[in-house]
C-alpha cells in the first residue's frame, strides 16, 4: 500500500503515534536512508533492554523455510513487540518465499517485519502490495543540501554556514554516506574533540559550534573555487585559463574520475543546447531557468549541484552558445568518453585537458 507521503515521513509519523505497520517493505537506491528508517524503525518499536531476545537481523538468502518459520513465527519474550529484519528479501529460495508469502496474509500484531532490498534490485510488486512499501530514491541535489543542515543540527548538534554546506556538497557530491562521515569529521574539528552523537535534542550552546567554509576546506582538503562546479562554470564560461588549473585540482579530490566529471559536461552541453533552442525559438531569457529546470526534472541528468544553481548558471551563458557550438562540444564529449573507456595511451588528465580546451575553443572559432 503505497503512500503518496515521503517514506521518510512516513517513518517518523509511524515514530511519533507509536502505531506501526505489521510489515515494512523498505527498497530503491539510497541504501543510507534505508539503513537510517531500519535504525529509527526498531529503536521506536523495541524494548532496548529485551533487544538481545526481541530483534533478529538475518540475510534471506541464508535462511532456508523452517528458519523463515521459526523466526516469523516467535512470540516477544517479555515484551509487547519483537522485530525481524530481513536483508536483501528477493534472495529468499522458493521454498522460504513461500513460508513469507504465507505469513504475509496474516502478519503477527506484535511483531515488526521490516523487508530490506539491495539497491538496483527491482521492486517486487507482491511484496509492495502486502506491506507498507517504502522507495527510498536517491536524494535530489537541492534536498540533499537540505539534509546537510539537518543532519549537522540534528545529529551532530553543531550549525554549518550555508556556504559551508554548498562547498562540502560541492566535494563530496550526493553520496549521504561519505557527506554523513564528512560532517561527522567536520564537527569534530570545530569543537576541537571527538563528537558524541547526542541522544536528546540540540541544545543552543551545542550550536555554538559552527561549521565554517575554512573548516570543510581543512577536513575535506578542498578550497573555495576549486570544485568540480567551478570546473563545469569555467567551461560553461569559455575561459580556457580557468579551466585548464582546475583539472589537476578536481581529479585530485576523492572519488572524482574523469568519466564523472565528462557525464556533468554532458549534461551541462545538453542543457546549454536545449537553452539555445528555446531561447531560438524566441523564449526570452527571464524564462530561461524555468526551462532548465524542466529540463532537468524530464531527463533527470546530473548537473553536479542543485538544480536551481545549475539553471541559474546556465542562463548567464546561454547567450555565448550558439547550435553550432553546442553540437560540436556534444561531438568532443563523446570522444573524450570513448578515450576514457578505450584508450591505454593517453592518461585520464591529458584527455580531460583535451577536452576542456577543446570546449573552451568554441567561441574563438565562433568569432572567427
Amino acid at each position: 500500500m503505497a503512500k503518496e507521503s515521503s517514506p521518510q515521513r512516513v517513518v517518523q509519523a509511524a515514530i511519533q503515534s507509536r502505531s506501526f505497520a505489521p510489515v515494512y517493505y523498505l527498497h530503491g537506491d539510497d541504501e543510507y536512508l534505508k539503513d537510517a528508517a531500519v535504525r529509527d524503525l526498531l529503536a521506536a518499536a523495541i524494548d532496548p533492554g529485551t533487544r538481545d531476545f526481541n530483534c533478529e537481523i538475518r540475510r534471506a538468502g541464508d535462511l532456508d523455510a523452517e528458519a523463515v518459520s521459526s523466526l516469523l513465527s516467535t512470540p516477544p519474550m517479555l515484551a509487547e513487540k519483537r522485530a525481524v529484519v530481513l536483508r536483501d528479501v528477493t534472495a529468499l529460495k522458493k521454498a522460504a518465499r513461500h513460508q513469507l508469502d504465507v505469513y504475509l496474509k496474516r502478519p503477527a500484531p506484535d511483531t515488526l517485519l521490516l523487508l530490506v532490498a539491495l539497491a538496483g534490485s527491482k521492486a517486487d510488486s507482491a511484496l509492495a502490495s502486502a506491506s507498507e512499501s517504502l522507495e527510498f530514491a536517491p536524494l535530489p541535489p537541492d534536498r540533499v543540501r537540505r539534509w546537510i543542515t539537518h543532519h549537522a543540527t540534528s545529529v551532530l548538534a553543531v550549525s554549518i554556514a550555508e556556504d559551508a554546506a554548498q562547498l562540502l556538497q560541492q566535494a563530496v557530491g550526493n553520496d549521504l554516506h561519505q557527506l554523513a562521515s564528512e560532517l561527522d569529521k567536520c564537527a569534530s574539528y570545530v569543537r576541537g574533540a571527538p563528537v558524541a552523537v547526542p541522544s536528546s535534542p540540540a541544545t543552543d550552546e551545542a550550536l555554538n559550534s559552527t561549521i565554517t567554509v575554512d573548516a570543510v576546506s581543512a577536513v575535506v582538503g578542498i578550497r573555495r573555487g576549486e570544485t568540480t562546479v567551478d570546473l563545469l562554470d569555467a567551461v560553461a564560461q569559455q575561459d580556457a585559463a580557468a579551466a585548464v588549473t582546475l583539472v589537476a585540482h578536481v581529479l585530485g579530490q576523492p572519488k572524482v574520475t574523469a568519466v564523472q566529471v565528462v557525464m556533468m559536461l554532458s549534461t551541462q552541453a545538453f542543457a546549454l543546447a536545449y537553452g539555445r533552442a528555446r531561447r531560438d525559438a524566441g523564449i526570452p531569457t527571464n524564462r530561461l531557468p524555468q526551462e532548465y529546470f524542466a529540463f532537468l526534472k524530464e531527463t533527470g541528468g546530473y548537473p553536479g549541484r542543485p538544480w536551481g544553481e545549475a539553471a541559474s548558471a546556465w542562463t548567464k551563458v546561454t547567450e555565448h552558445w550558439s547550435a553550432a557550438a553546442c553540437e560540436q562540444a556534444l561531438a568532443r564529449l563523446l570522444e573524450a568518453d570513448h578515450a576514457l573507456k578505450e584508450s591505454t595511451v593517453s592518461n585520464a588528465e591529458q584527455i580531460l585537458l583535451s577536452l576542456v580546451l577543446a570546449l573552451c575553443g568554441t567561441r574563438r572559432r565562433r568569432a572567427a
